[in-house]
C-alpha cells in the first residue's frame, strides 16, 4: 500500500515540479498515440464502411481477418515492422527504426483493424435501406454515405476510443520499433518497464498513473463530444 501511495505522490511531484523529462515523455506518448489513432481512423473508417456495404468474393474473409486483428498480439505487428524497417529490409533505407515515425507506423497497423472491425460492425446495425431512401431524397452517394456514417457516430467514437486504448496502451512494440531510447522514443509504457526493472516501482507507478490519466481525459472528451451530438440530433 505505502507503494501505491508513494507511486500517485511521485506522480503528482513530477507533473507539478514541471520535470522536463516527464512532460517531455507525456508528449512524446500523446503525439504518438494520437497520430496513430488519427492514421487508423483515416484509413479504417472508409474501409470499414466498404466491407460492411459491398458485397465481394472474399468479404467473409475480409471481415474474419479484421475481427482477428482485434486481438493481434502487438509484439507480432513490432515483429513485421522491425523486419520492414531494418537496414536490409524493404523500408531499411529511409531509417526510421528506432523513430518516433516507426512507432506510429506500428500502433496504427495495431489500431487500424480494431477500427476497420467496429465500423463495419456499426454499419450493419444501421437500416439497410437507409442509403437507398437518401439517395431516393437526391443526395450523392457520397452525401449519403456521410448521412449514414454519422447514424452510426456513436459506435464510431467507441471505435476511436477503443484504438487509442490500444496504442496508448501498448508496450511490446513500442520497444520493438521505438527501443526505449531517453529523449527519443521512451513513451509512458516503456518508461515505466524500464522503472520496473530498476526497482524503482513509485516511479513505474506515477508513469502508470500519469498513463491512466491521459487515457481517461482522451476518452472523456470523446464521450462529451459523442454526447451533445446525439443530444442535438434529439
Amino acid at each position: 500500500m505505502d507503494v501505491l501511495v508513494g507511486g500517485f505522490v511521485e506522480a503528482v511531484r513530477l507533473l507539478l515540479s514541471g520535470d522536463a523529462a516527464t512532460w517531455e515523455i507525456t508528449g512524446l506518448t500523446l503525439r504518438i498515440s494520437l497520430t496513430a489513432t488519427l492514421i487508423a481512423a483515416i484509413v479504417g473508417v472508409p474501409l470499414g464502411a466498404a466491407v460492411a456495404l459491398t458485397s465481394f468474393r472474399g468479404r467473409r474473409v475480409v471481415l474474419a481477418a479484421a475481427n482477428t486483428g482485434m486481438g493481434l498480439p502487438p509484439v507480432v505487428v513490432g515483429l513485421f515492422v522491425t523486419v520492414l524497417l531494418w537496414r536490409s529490409g524493404p523500408l531499411g533505407a529511409f531509417g526510421l527504426l528506432y523513430t518516433p515515425t516507426a512507432m506510429i507506423i506500428a500502433q496504427a497497423a495495431i489500431a487500424t483493424p480494431i477500427v476497420v472491425a467496429l465500423v463495419a460492425t456499426a454499419v450493419q446495425q444501421v437500416d439497410p435501406d437507409f442509403l437507398v431512401q437518401m439517395q431516393g431524397l437526391g443526395a450523392t452517394r457520397v452525401r449519403a454515405l456521410a448521412a449514414l456514417l454519422g447514424e452510426a457516430r456513436l459506435p464510431l467514437l467507441a471505435a476511436a476510443m477503443a484504438a487509442f486504448g490500444a496504442v496508448v496502451s501498448e508496450v511490446g512494440a513500442a520497444q520493438m520499433v521505438g527501443g526505449n531510447i531517453a529523449g527519443e522514443t521512451r513513451v509512458l509504457t516503456t518508461a515505466a518497464v524500464l522503472a520496473t526493472s530498476r526497482g524503482q516501482f513509485s516511479l513505474a507507478i506515477a508513469f502508470g498513473l500519469i498513463l491512466l490519466a491521459i487515457a481517461f481525459v482522451v476518452n472523456l472528451v470523446l464521450t462529451i463530444v459523442g454526447q451533445r451530438q446525439s443530444a442535438a440530433v434529439r
